[in-house]
């Protein structure tokens, strides 16, 4: 059984495409036209009548915007999702994380190439913590495990059990990271790519300890309030606050009907992916990165240079960044990340001048349904995602082959035997 956590189940409009079928073909690439609207909530509706609860999304052309809305945000009472409710965005956290750590490298006070046992000696092992480097971490090629299934073991045994009984436990980075730990490696230091949550709960302690105070309160105040973010917060109670969806959770059939999981304490997900934002804060966030407002010329070029990120046959499904990726598409290259928690998933990509722009979040996680090895089947909703999406980016000259539009995008499975 593959289950994904802390992410969601699959990344739509080609990010999770090979690349073939998502790269800019070999005449040039398309040239993105202005935006769609009509076309926008038009394949916007057509995700919720593929069968997702409810969705909002948030697109940018330059100074043209628009912002949609389907479906509801409580599945017994009716009540319709609206654009600009809060939500929570799991990983992409991580590049607010990844944004935080370079400033520090811009001002001298750590060097990427350094090895973390230079700022944290006694938190992994002596010699793990010499060979694993700040870059290590923040393009997730340290060897390091996961910690999901140590802090929710009774999904490694196809039950739901542990994510109801963690609904208001509080847990400690120090312990995330001891699971990871625990975990298998994915790999020595440096060989390979291998997401891994525990990769940014160790950054956060790193930021910690190089700015001498809490992770959460630095990146509050130096990355989300300086993009001038007013609806983005980390929660400091299990509620979301202000205006919101519940987040419903089918864990690919096992939870059924799939069951709210809006009000969950997210220390579980620290530094790694307890941010709540909007779509349009979203949007606002990766503008001002590319914009080179959050980050000195020279520390964005670092966090732009990336990994490949390849599916079981070779393929480059992504190239993977400091805290960031570049996806592909028929009209150019895009930088963002995407994340997800029990119940809510987030998309969000930018083009590299920052003028082209989607950020979009779904409150139905892991509808899929698993085939006889595990492996998550497209569910319609997934096509849906990316027709919406690739219209919002590339506009409506381009369209995603039937049939190849999505398969599992690695970084938000984990994999445990049934």
């Amino acid at each position: 059984m593959i289950v994904g956590l802390g992410l969601s189940a699959a990344l739509v409009a080609g990010a999770a495409l090979p690349a073939q079928a998502a790269g800019p073909p070999e005449s040039g690439p398309v040239a993105p036209q202005g935006l769609d609207r009509e076309g926008l909530e038009a394949t916007l509706n057509a995700v919720r009548d593929a069968g997702m609860y409810g969705l909002y999304s948030s697109v940018r052309n330059g100074r043209q915007a628009w912002d949609g809305a389907a479906g509801v945000a409580d599945v017994e009472t009716g009540r319709p999702v609206r654009p600009g409710m809060r939500h929570r965005v799991g990983s992409i956290t991580k590049t607010f994380t990844a944004v935080a750590i370079l400033q520090q490298a811009g001002k001298g006070r750590l060097d990427l190439d350094a090895p973390v046992a230079r700022h944290l000696p006694r938190l992994l092992p002596a010699d793990l913590g010499r060979r694993v480097t700040v870059r290590m971490l923040l393009n997730h090629t340290s060897g390091i495990g996961d910690y999901v299934l140590g802090a929710f073991p009774s999904l490694a045994q196809g039950s739901a059990a542990s994510l109801d009984e963690g609904r208001f436990r509080s847990i400690a980075p120090a312990e995330l990271v001891r699971l990871g730990l625990q975990a298998q490696p994915t790999g020595e230091p440096g060989e390979r790519w291998s997401y891994s949550n525990t990769n940014y709960v160790i950054a956060g302690l790193l930021l910690e300890a190089v700015t001498g105070e809490p992770a959460q309160r630095y990146i509050t105040r130096e990355v989300i309030h300086r993009a001038g973010l007013r609806e983005t917060s980390f929660p400091r109670t299990p509620v979301i606050p202000g205006p919101h969806s519940k987040a419903y959770e089918s864990l690919y059939g096992l939870i059924d009907p799939p069951r709210d999981y809006s009000v969950y304490d997210m220390s579980w997900a620290y530094t790694a992916g307890a941010v709540v934002s909007t779509t349009g804060d979203l949007d606002r966030f990766y503008r001002a990165l590319l914009e080179g407002r959050l980050l000195p010329k020279a520390q964005l070029a670092q966090m732009q240079t990336t990994v490949p990120v390849t599916d079981g046959q070779g393929n480059v499904l992504v190239n993977y960044g400091l805290g960031v990726y570049a996806q592909d598409l028929p009209c150019g290259r895009f930088w963002g990340h995407d994340g997800g928690v029990f119940g809510m998933g987030t998309f969000s990509l930018s083009s590299q001048d920052g003028r082209r722009q989607i950020s979009l979040g779904i409150n139905l996680m892991k509808y899929q349904r698993l085939d006889a090895q595990g492996i998550p089947q497209q569910h319609p909703i997934d096509q849906a995602l990316g027709d919406h999406m690739l219209r919002a980016l590339c506009g409506p000259g381009a369209a995603l082959a039937r049939g190849t539009a999505l398969v599992p995008f690695p970084t938000q499975q984990v994999l445990v035997k049934r």
